[in-house]
């Protein structure tokens, strides 16, 4: 009886910090599947763990989700590394095969009320700028307490989280009332693709605007270019589903779009206004274009 009087105390101490594990995995990963996975690792390390004495519970799941967290993100950067054929040849692609554990509504629930831009340029960082940055600034973790899981010093550990916010933060290349206004246009895009409001959207597009996309992006192995405000505006409402999974961002100096699903960048929309008017769209798919990009999030 007292075995399972343990066990049950043991199962409520966790559910009390399972919010906060499922919070700091998901800012990691960026992956709601894969924050659950890791919050499922921590509940089964915690179970072989004697931690009778430990006076912060909370705080040592933190350090054992991070850890895990950690191996995820650095297993991650590996098979990127091995091989640029493990991106997807189109966004959708990412979801083949999970439908069973990823609910597209809760993901972009969660998504929005984190910041999808935020997840975005985080999944540009190292791991270990990731983990400085979330721990300390989203969650102030002490330098002193983030350095171990690292293997770094304190002062080591502070410069991770500053050249992490950096990156995070950006630079603005226009005038602050410019970054507004093309900030209204490209809102005002995104909520008209989304809301499907066609009669909205042909409205913002110059009626000789240009889309160039390049050949990672679709239908065809070739880059892809589309004139006219209507039938720009007609191929924007196809994306429907997939606008959901973006959102505006700070790209190379000024606001563009980032379709992130599962938190993975794979698409940026980038705008020419002119006079309130978009003139020319670049959508930006491949891999090496990607990361030839500076995105940072926008205020």
């Amino acid at each position: 009886m007292a075995r399972v009087d343990e066990g049950s105390l043991l199962t409520e101490r966790f559910e009390e910090h399972r919010s906060h594990l499922r919070a700091v995995s998901y800012r990691m990963l960026g992956s709601l599947t894969e924050a659950d996975d890791a919050v499922q690792e921590a509940w089964l390390r915690l179970r072989r763990t004697d931690v009778s004495e430990v006076e912060n519970l909370g705080g040592w799941l933190t350090t054992v989700v991070s850890r895990v967290c950690l191996n995820m993100l650095r297993s991650r950067e590996t098979r990127r590394e091995d091989s640029l054929d493990a991106y997807p040849a189109h966004p959708a692609d990412l979801a083949v095969g999970r439908e069973d554990t990823v609910d597209p509504e809760q993901e972009a629930v969660m998504a929005d009320s984190v910041g999808l831009a935020l997840l975005v340029v985080l999944d540009t960082l190292t791991p270990a700028e990731r983990l400085a940055f979330v721990l300390h600034d989203l969650f102030a973790v002490s330098f002193d307490e983030i350095a171990p899981l690292l293997g770094k010093s304190s002062a080591a550990t502070r410069q991770l989280a500053s050249r992490a916010r950096r990156r995070v933060k950006g630079a603005p290349l226009v005038a602050e009332a410019d970054l507004a206004r093309r900030r209204r246009v490209v809102e005002a895009f995104l909520a008209a693709t989304r809301g499907g409001h066609f009669d909205d959207l042909v409205s913002l597009l110059h009626p000789d605007v240009v889309l160039r996309a390049d050949k990672a992006v679709g239908p065809t192995p070739r880059p892809l270019v589309v004139t006219g405000a209507v039938t720009v505006a007609t191929g924007a409402m196809a994306a429907m589903q997939r606008a959901r999974a973006t959102q505006p961002a700070l790209v190379d100096g000024t606001v563009g779009l980032a379709m992130a699903p599962l938190g993975r960048l794979f698409l940026v929309l980038r705008f020419t206004i002119e006079d309130g008017l978009i003139t020319e769209i670049d959508v930006v798919a491949e891999p090496e274009r990607l990361a030839a990009l500076e995105l940072a999030v926008l205020d």
